[in-house]
């Protein structure tokens, strides 16, 4: 019997092969370090030029145009369940924080910054989604998205 040991392996491949593990390790933590801060600081700027979304990736500034503000309601997505969040498609999923786009049981798209289903408001648009997000003050958003809007 003859035995034949394997070739060393080039030195750049061990050191990729001890790089990939931290450098994947360092993008999980540093995304989820990210979704915290974000759920966290949030905010959402009602004025006459839309609705702004502020916080991660998933922000913009939705056009008054494009928005039915005088359709806004509170909702409490246990009493409603057709507006509950059912499939993430491109979006963060973490335990008490949902942002991005997700499908509803209703089948509607929308664009999430939730952390409360208890105080949630649902926003329609023209622009084939809805927002549903958590406001610290539900009621007061709403109104100022009835002010701001002329959409029903």
């Amino acid at each position: 019997m003859q035995e034949f040991l394997i070739a060393p392996a080039a030195g750049r491949t061990l050191w990729l092969l001890l790089l990939v593990p931290g450098l994947v390790v360092c993008l999980v933590v540093g995304l989820l370090g990210s979704a915290i801060l974000s759920a966290r600081n949030a905010r959402f700027e009602v004025s006459p030029s839309g609705l702004r979304l502020r916080g991660d990736v998933y922000g913009r500034l939705i056009p008054i145009e494009q928005l039915r503000g005088a359709s806004a309601t509170r909702v409490d997505l246990k009493a409603m369940p057709e507006l509950a969040p059912t499939r993430r498609t491109f979006g963060t999923g973490l335990p008490g924080y949902r942002s991005g786009w997700f499908r509803l049981r209703n089948g509607e798209r929308a664009l999430l910054y939730l952390t409360d289903e208890a105080r949630a408001v649902y926003v329609p648009t023209t622009a084939g989604y809805s927002v549903l997000l958590s406001p610290r003050d539900p009621d007061q958003f709403v109104a100022a998205l009835r002010t701001v809007s002329s959409q029903p």
